[in-house]
């Protein structure tokens, strides 16, 4: 199948997924709506033959059915959404999210290139730096990183970065990009994401004490809050992000990498809701 980004209908990217099920295996339309948790044994069919419309409860079970996730689950929401528009302006609007969240992740998913690319925190700053100083030795790249890093590590990082495909060397010392961002599979760097948020958690602590206050921001908030309004803030955070990111991608005439951290985490355990707890009264 393509990828999800080449589809704008849900209905045509789901009776493809139907028909590589069925080119492979026995696979019928009855087994894809109970994969997917429907009564109905022709209810995914109607749905892709433009007859009823994939309710909302309905896009979860169709994704988990077709095994998405992470960002595929997410531009499969948003493909739905096109498709269930009611009007013009809601089709227009929910077309402009599916063309963001497309510019905004092109991705390739990897496996063991992601492990070592997210586990080493060289490797993104040295991605983004190389391709801004062309012409560049390792060791001028590595001068300008202010966490201790070596020409060797960096001459390491470059090699890594070309083989794996996240750099392309068009000249000597001259590098570009070839894709705007670097995403691994879910089962494969879990634990590599922690080590990378840690670490860069780390180089936010020491730029407290090495850079002045006009070049970082710092800000933050101890509140009391509960899971309604966690989940509403994580949204937030997302959408800020990706402003962040758009705002970033515009920049034409970049001359420095930074990192930016959203971190929300709690600092306390639950406490009872007030009366849940009949011997605290007194």
């Amino acid at each position: 199948m393509k990828p999800i980004t080449e589809y704008h209908d849900y209905r045509i990217y789901m009776r493809d997924f139907y028909e590589e099920r069925k080119r492979v295996s026995y696979f019928t339309w009855r087994q894809f709506a109970s994969l997917a948790g429907f009564v109905s044994p022709t209810y995914l069919k109607l749905v892709c033959d433009g007859k009823t419309r994939l309710s909302k409860p309905g896009i979860e079970k169709v994704a988990r059915a077709m095994g998405l996730e992470g960002f595929d689950y997410t531009y499969f929401g948003l493909l739905v959404k096109f498709g269930n528009a009611k009007n013009a302006a809601e089709k227009e609007a929910a077309l402009r999210e599916l063309e963001r969240e497309a510019r905004l992740i092109k991705v390739r998913i990897v496996d063991a290139d992601a492990f070592h690319y997210f586990e080493n925190p060289a490797c993104p700053i040295v991605r983004e730096l190389a391709p801004i100083m062309p012409e560049s030795d390792p060791g001028e790249i590595a001068a300008h990183i202010r966490s201790k890093t070596t020409a060797l590590d960096v001459r390491e990082v470059l090699q890594f970065l070309v083989k794996a495909g996240f750099l392309l060397k068009t000249g000597k010392g001259t590098y570009e990009q070839t894709e705007k961002s670097v995403k691994g599979s879910k089962e494969a760097i879990p634990l590599a994401m922690r080590s990378m948020n840690r670490e860069m958690a780390k180089l936010g602590v020491q730029a407290i004490d090495t850079d002045g206050v006009e070049e970082r921001n710092y800000s933050g908030v101890t509140m009391g809050i509960d899971e309604a309004a966690y989940a509403r803030i994580v949204a937030e955070i997302d959408a800020c992000r990706k402003k962040v990111v758009d705002i970033a991608r515009e920049c034409q005439n970049i001359n420095q990498v930074y990192r930016l951290n959203l971190q929300l985490f709690p600092l306390t355990d639950k406490v009872s809701t007030r009366g849940e707890n009949k011997g605290d009264q007194q």
